[in-house]
């Protein structure tokens, strides 16, 4: 089963979404429209445009509404993947060439701030204010893990309470305010929309341990990318993080580590991947992520019983074993 085979329901409504995000970043400028609709046709699990949807089936659903919050939460995080790949170094996402490998860093790098721009744009519609503060803060958290990220490069001293914080500002923010500004564009009660922020913080914490497990654990068919892409860069995961506790392989860990550091992410990672799967990093991270995932479900039991529950709580249990 496939992610978005969870929230079929919405078919028709996230097809609207869809045909909302092409004609966003569509412009005059040719080359910018090419850019922004490359990346879109590359496609993408559409989680958070899903997550706003359900969340909005709480209150007072008028899709009308709901697509101006929707659309602009995807669009800031296809944007965050046009300058995370540039960050990276990336040749391929999802299978396909990325923006800066298609065309150059330049253009990937204008085309993600096109990108923020329109979002900001179009959530702007809405005469809420505390629609754009909560959106606005969202974007600078995301900036600043990213420069996190940045300067702990290959530092594998690190702790993994800077790895939660990290993957808080770049990953579980977005789902977590996904699923509070829904609720909210839907007029439901500060009590519904915050227990739908803390389940959505959750479900994202988990999901990007799972990507990271990923990483290690996946094949390039499945990842759309070569296994490893983190390492390589010198990106220090939860896996890594606990693998390096691990007496076992710490040494040669370190080793390997700071081989691939050396060859600014061009040696071959193999070994240094056998390692990490060969220590308890993997299980032990794996535990944690399973741990967000009952705090989301747990969660949704002070929700009201309507079906849209059922959904997110199968999206929760589906993070936390997904394998693509």
């Amino acid at each position: 089963m496939k992610l978005t085979d969870l929230y079929a329901s919405l078919e028709n409504d996230l097809n609207v979404i869809e045909q909302e995000l092409e004609s966003s970043v569509t412009s005059d400028h040719a080359l910018l429209s090419e850019a922004a609709v490359h990346l879109l046709k590359a496609g993408g699990k559409r989680i958070r445009p899903a997550i706003v949807l359900l969340a909005g089936k709480f209150g007072d659903y008028r899709l009308d509404v709901l697509k101006k919050v929707a659309v602009p939460l995807e669009l800031i995080h296809m944007a965050s993947l046009v300058h995370d790949d540039v960050i990276d170094d990336a040749d391929t996402r999802r299978g396909q060439l990325t923006v800066k490998s298609k065309w150059d860093n330049r253009i990937a790098m204008y085309t993600g701030d096109y990108i923020y721009a329109k979002a900001l744009t179009i959530i702007a519609e809405l005469n809420d204010p505390v629609l754009h503060q909560a959106l606005s803060r969202a974007i600078v958290q995301m900036c600043i893990g990213e420069m996190e990220q940045i300067r702990d490069f290959f530092n594998t001293r690190q702790t993994v309470r800077q790895y939660l914080l990290r993957i808080r500002r770049k990953t579980a923010l977005l789902i977590a305010i996904s699923c509070q500004l829904g609720a909210a564009a839907a007029g439901t009660p500060p009590a519904v929309y915050n227990r739908l922020y803390r389940y959505g913080y959750n479900v994202g914490m988990a999901f990007q341990i799972r990507d990271d497990l990923l990483d290690l654990l996946g094949t390039e068919r499945q990842l759309g990318k070569p296994p490893g892409s983190d390492i390589r860069q010198g990106n220090m995961t939860l896996p890594v993080l606990l693998a390096l506790r691990d007496t076992a392989v710490k040494d040669e860990l370190l080793r390997e580590i700071e081989r691939i550091r050396e060859s600014d992410g061009q040696a071959d990672c193999t070994r240094a991947i056998e390692l990490i799967r060969a220590s308890r990093g993997i299980e032990e991270a794996d535990r944690l992520a399973a741990r967000y995932i009952d705090k989301a479900v747990g969660l949704l039991e002070g929700l009201p019983d309507i079906p849209a529950r059922s959904t997110l709580n199968d999206i929760a249990r589906f993070v936390g074993k997904r394998n693509y």
